[in-house]
């Protein structure tokens, strides 16, 4: 499909940006939905607008907007709600120690911080890393194989599951069982469903049904969702309180997610939650080889602020740096620029569509970042009025409407086979981002 960037209009950009952005804050607040919906959603009815007038560059702005919006909003659902989805779960848990400090505003505006910092940081790093990874790229691709085997290996070997006295020397090892359970049913219904992908089928005018959609919404949507549908939580009054995680900190912290976030950016089959995890294990060696350095905090939740504004980093980094690759080595990594290649070819992309699509990165992050802060603060105020309950089946509601519009009967089958196992690691007390074996697992039978 031709592109065509000449005479773009100022006021549909910035209307796209914001219709772009109202999007990925939906998906970032509403529990079970990802950008990825809406980036597949606007693809399947891109026909449609571009029937109605509408170029495909105000659609590829509309996708890229909601891409960057969701990274910064879905840290709230994962502390207010505890449904995060797969690139906000380790959050979780830092999140909810400010929670229950009565702190969750500032846990949200650390959030906003970390992923405003990391799309700085990314943009400076453009050169350097285009740069980089266009030299080294050709150089290591035949070894991508044997790298993304060892990240997952890493994500299954380092599960450490709650110690129980009386089971055993043994029963440390039963998490690491449970998580390669996960990864290899999540990468058998991947191998499954990407092999038949033929077999699903759209209402609406689209060539290729993505079967990512019944993938991701059942594995890190809906399962949740009948997880959270099981339990209650009860939050503690919350003050707008002041920020006091130090300068060096945050830089640290930021410029560690933002790393994390670019390095998984440029291999298949990887997530968020997986550079998150990786940033978490070289923390955790640094903390041994100093292990004096946590005594000397002044705060203990100093710690847990760190890691928020680390996995926000990450989150957004990840995204934006998911462009870069884009730009460099015409590799689309994430279901956005998956989204976006259904228009804009590699062999297309000059410096007026780069400078172009940097300005909607930029003016998306400063509209979140606000966004996210002023939602943040009042979210609590409105937590007694919501029927949580109603909502999840709300939601659960739309997963199921929209797969069968997009992918027919044989998604709804995926679906429920994904919900299925998305359910899992909940049960095993298992990180949910082993469940990413459903696209790891089939990219590493490719490369290796």
């Amino acid at each position: 499909m031709p592109l065509i960037i000449e005479n773009i209009s100022v006021l549909l950009l910035l209307l796209s940006v914001l219709a772009g952005c109202l999007m990925g804050i939906t998906s970032g607040l509403i529990p079970g939905l990802h950008s990825n919906n809406f980036a597949m959603l606007l693809v399947s009815v891109s026909p449609l607008l571009i029937g109605k007038g509408i170029p495909a560059i105000y659609i590829i702005f509309m996708i890229l907007a909601s891409c960057i919006t969701h990274t910064f909003h879905d840290i709230i659902p994962a502390i207010y709600l505890g449904v995060p989805n797969s690139d906000m779960a380790l959050a979780v848990l830092p999140g909810h120690q400010l929670l229950l400090d009565g702190r969750g505003p500032e846990a949200i505006r650390l959030s906003a911080m970390g992923s405003a910092g990391s799309v700085i940081v990314s943009i400076i790093l453009l050169l350097p890393f285009g740069i980089l990874l266009y030299t080294i790229y050709p150089l290591i691709q035949d070894h991508i194989g044997w790298m993304l085997l060892f990240i997952a290996l890493l994500m299954i070997t380092t599960e450490r599951g709650e110690y129980v006295p009386g089971q055993g020397s043994l029963a440390r090892y039963r998490h690491i069982l449970y998580a390669l359970v996960v990864f290899v049913l999540s990468g058998l219904l991947g191998i499954f469903a990407f092999g038949k992908e033929n077999l699903a089928n759209s209402l609406f005018e689209t060539d290729s049904p993505s079967i990512l959609l019944p993938l991701l919404s059942g594995l890190f949507g809906a399962s949740q969702l009948i997880v959270s549908l099981t339990t209650g939580s009860v939050i503690p009054p919350q003050r707008t309180s002041v920020i006091t995680l130090s300068a060096k900190k945050t830089i640290k912290a930021i410029a560690s997610g933002s790393i994390a976030g670019s390095f998984v950016a440029w291999l298949p089959g990887l997530s968020s939650s997986v550079a998150t995890l990786l940033a978490e294990q070289v923390s955790r060696i640094r903390g041994n080889q100093n292990p004096g350095s946590s005594i000397v905090s002044e705060d203990p939740l100093d710690e847990a602020r760190e890691f928020i504004v680390s996995v926000s980093g990450v989150n957004t980094a990840n995204a934006v740096f998911g462009l870069f690759v884009f730009f460099f080595i015409g590799r689309a990594r994430n279901g956005a620029i998956v989204a976006m290649s259904s228009f804009l070819e590699p062999s297309t992309i000059d410096v007026p569509i780069i400078l172009i699509l940097l300005c909607v990165v930029i003016l998306a992050s400063i509209f979140s970042y606000y966004s996210t802060i002023k939602i943040g603060n009042t979210i609590h105020l409105f937590m007694e009025k919501i029927d949580y309950r109603k909502l999840s089946i709300a939601v659960l509601t739309g997963l199921v409407l929209m797969v069968i519009s997009f992918t027919g009967m044989f998604g709804i089958v995926i679906f429920l086979m994904a919900t299925s196992i998305g359910l899992l690691p909940s049960f095993m007390n298992v990180r949910k981002s082993n469940a990413m074996g459903v696209i790891l697992l089939p990219v590493l039978l490719y490369f290796l």
